[in-house]
């Protein structure tokens, strides 16, 4: 009890007369040593997490070194996901990030900590000066690593000097392994310079290539397994995106395939894929099947997002800086450079917008709903196909080509990704993915026969092992930009019908794809609604097709048709003219068909003795954009009813027979030669 009273009193004595204290001076270095300790442990703590600016840390702690810059709005693709239709009006030049402001801008970066840029676009590779520019950002000192994001179409012939200039990180768009079905959704030739932009960019060292494959339900969720198998024997990385709404594609859940489901499915086909470790801040979720030489990535923004990781930042073309893709906001660099402010200004800019940036995308809200909707359950019966439920679409006015904007008709500007997602469009710009929606098409096919199976199925191991070839024959589709349905699904590609026995497609060889047969409806859209076929993207051919039908009228009323006593007048005759006035009004009787200006219907009615029957042929020929083939089955059923009708006063007996279609030319599938 004494002690504690002495040491309140001794105390309070050094803190009236401290100067006199040599205990208090003590007291007092202690004092500053523990708080210069402690200041010391505080600026060591923040280090680690400010390891190169607060600027680019944002209020979740997030530490951004990497920055997106787009080279460009225009594309050489028109891929149908990521433009409208109606194409999108280009930013004019003087309002672009020239070559300086982009260097300037991304020096700013690395100097604040920044040690990995990807370069996108649009199309990076059709800038003029992408190989100086990649050049120069070599030369910044902290820049450790320099990427780029292509669709690989010009690609080949740059990369070379790019790769010696310091680009050191490849991410190449493809959507598909079918040449036919590139054509369609890009609305462009030139899927053989992407596989031989790949398999460059291997041989250059590039390890491993980063394939980005966007996943859409009913366009390319059947060649996932496709995909797997193409990392067998090259070094590639193989990234199945989830597609991503954005502002002009209007959410819809049946047309993303959640990466589980992806994983599912090819894990039936491969039980022993094995997880693999990620890359720190890598959006990919790593797989790779034992053997193989690549691997395989789920980037899964929707139903796993990876927002509290996020280090990105993004400099758009017009020189925009969005601090998340999915964010709507953004803040001018371009302008604040232009208007002269110096370099502290740029970094309070750019350090209030990294502040403001959310914890995560708005898509969360999105997923919560769309892991409890109706999504597709993968079994062992369905291996190599989505399930039941997996929509087809029928075509509607997407192939037409896009607007020309500026004055080079094979570019323009594109709007939701930098080949592959990486810059969302401006609140203005609006995207369409209704019109690819309805272009999907799906039809059945018959199963091939066996040898043409073995006859395309060459022995593992030779060159179709490595190389994919297109059909020697495949419609030229340059001209108009239209693209047969058969290329809405991959099935269609090996499809012994379609190409016809000689053909040597070696599509399925690399990718180990059998033909399969899928029974849809053109006419029923995903809601099992009656829809009309929009035909407007096929080509303007001439078209036939010829139908028969036979009618049993028995003996009596064979002779007396043979010898004109019919007492409703000469039965052929009319029934003939009754074939030609029905195949005209088919529009009218048949609901979904189309309206033609048919050239010539003619309907032919032969007397066969043996039988006591007649035989009816009608022919139907068209110069337009479908087939015929209703117009010749109306008109022979037609003039086979007449017949009925002008004899029923005879007798009932009669049967109307094997109506068919037994030949049908001039459409996009080739011609069709059935039974006679």
């Amino acid at each position: 009890m004494l002690k504690m009273m002495i040491l309140p009193l001794t105390f309070n004595n050094l803190l009236r007369n401290p100067q006199k204290s040599e205990l208090w001076n003590a007291i007092k270095l202690c004092s500053t040593q523990i708080s210069a300790k402690r200041k010391l442990d505080k600026k060591l703590e923040l280090e680690k997490i400010l390891p190169f600016s607060h600027f680019l840390t944002d209020s979740f702690g997030r530490q951004h070194n990497y920055l997106r810059i787009s080279l460009t709005e225009k594309c050489n693709l028109r891929c149908q996901y990521c433009m409208p239709a109606e194409g999108v009006d280009l930013t004019p030049k003087a309002k672009l990030l020239t070559t300086e402001e982009i260097l300037k801008i991304a020096q700013l970066f690395v100097q604040e900590g920044v040690d990995k840029i990807r370069l996108t676009g649009g199309e990076p590779t059709i800038r003029p000066d992408i190989i100086e520019i990649v050049r120069r950002l070599a030369d910044l000192e902290g820049l450790n690593t320099i990427a780029m994001t292509t669709n690989g179409i010009a690609l080949a012939r740059k990369l070379p000097e790019l790769k010696k200039s310091g680009l050191n990180l490849l991410n190449i768009s493809l959507d598909t392994l079918i040449p036919q079905k590139f054509e369609f959704i890009t609305r462009r030739r030139g899927w053989e310079r992407v596989i031989e932009s790949i398999d460059l960019a291997i041989e250059l060292g590039f390890s491993p290539v980063k394939v980005n494959c966007v996943v859409m339900r009913g366009l390319n969720d059947d060649e996932i397994l496709n995909f797997v198998k193409f990392t067998e024997n090259r070094s590639v990385d193989v990234r199945f995106i989830e597609y991503m709404p954005f502002d002009g594609n209007k959410w819809n859940n049946k047309k993303m395939v959640p990466y589980k489901d992806m994983l599912n499915m090819i894990k039936v086909e491969f039980p022993e894929l094995e997880r693999q470790e990620d890359v720190k801040n890598d959006t990919s979720k790593a797989y790779k099947v034992p053997g193989f030489k690549g691997q395989i990535g789920f980037i899964t923004s929707m139903t796993d997002n990876f927002c509290g990781s996020c280090n990105r930042l993004r400099l758009t073309a017009d020189g925009n800086l969005k601090v998340c893709l999915f964010g709507k906001s953004e803040v001018s660099l371009m302008d604040a450079i232009r208007s002269g402010q110096n370099d502290e200004s740029l970094l309070e800019i750019i350090g209030k917008a990294v502040g403001r940036k959310k914890k995560q995308h708005a898509g969360e809200r999105r997923e919560k709903r769309l892991l409890t909707s109706n999504l597709p359950v993968f079994s062992p019966g369905y291996s190599t196909q989505m399930t039941a439920h997996v929509q087809n679409f029928h075509s509607s006015s997407s192939c037409r080509s896009s607007k020309t904007f500026a004055d080079d008709p094979t570019t323009s500007k594109t709007t939701a990704h930098e080949t592959t997602y990486a810059d969302a469009p401006k609140d203005t710009e609006k995207i369409s993915f209704d019109s690819l929606e309805n272009a999907i098409i799906e039809q059945s096919k018959p199963d091939l026969p066996q040898e043409a199976k073995k006859e395309k199925k060459p022995a593992r191991g030779s060159s179709s092992d490595t190389k994919m070839h297109p059909p020697k024959e495949v419609p030229d589709l340059s001209a108009t930009g239209k693209i047969p349905p058969e290329v809405f699904d991959s099935t269609h590609f090996w499809d012994y019908e379609y190409y016809g026995p000689e053909t040597k497609h070696r599509g399925p060889d690399i990718i180990g794809r059998k033909p399969r047969t899928r029974a849809q409806l053109t006419h029923v859209n995903s809601e099992g609604e009656a829809k009309m076929v929009d035909v407007s993207y096929k080509p303007v051919t001439v078209r036939t097709a010829t139908a028969r039908a036979f009618i049993h009228v028995g003996e009596l009323a064979f002779n007396l048709i043979c010898e004109d006593q019919i007492k409703k007048g000469n039965v052929l005759t009319v029934a003939e003219v009754a074939g030609i006035m029905a195949a005209k009004e088919t529009p009218k009787l048949i609901p979904l068909c189309h309206f033609l200006a048919l050239s010539k219907v003619e309907v032919k009615l032969t007397l066969n003795e043996t039988t006591y029957g007649i035989d009816v042929v009608a022919t139907a020929k068209t110069n337009g954009q479908t087939g015929v083939e209703m117009e010749a089955l109306v008109g022979a059923t037609i003039a086979a009813l007449t017949v009925y009708d002008m004899c029923k006063s005879v007798t009932h007996d009669i049967t109307i027979s094997n109506v068919r279609l037994v030949s049908k030319t001039g459409g996009v599938r080739g011609d069709y030669h059935g039974e006679k």
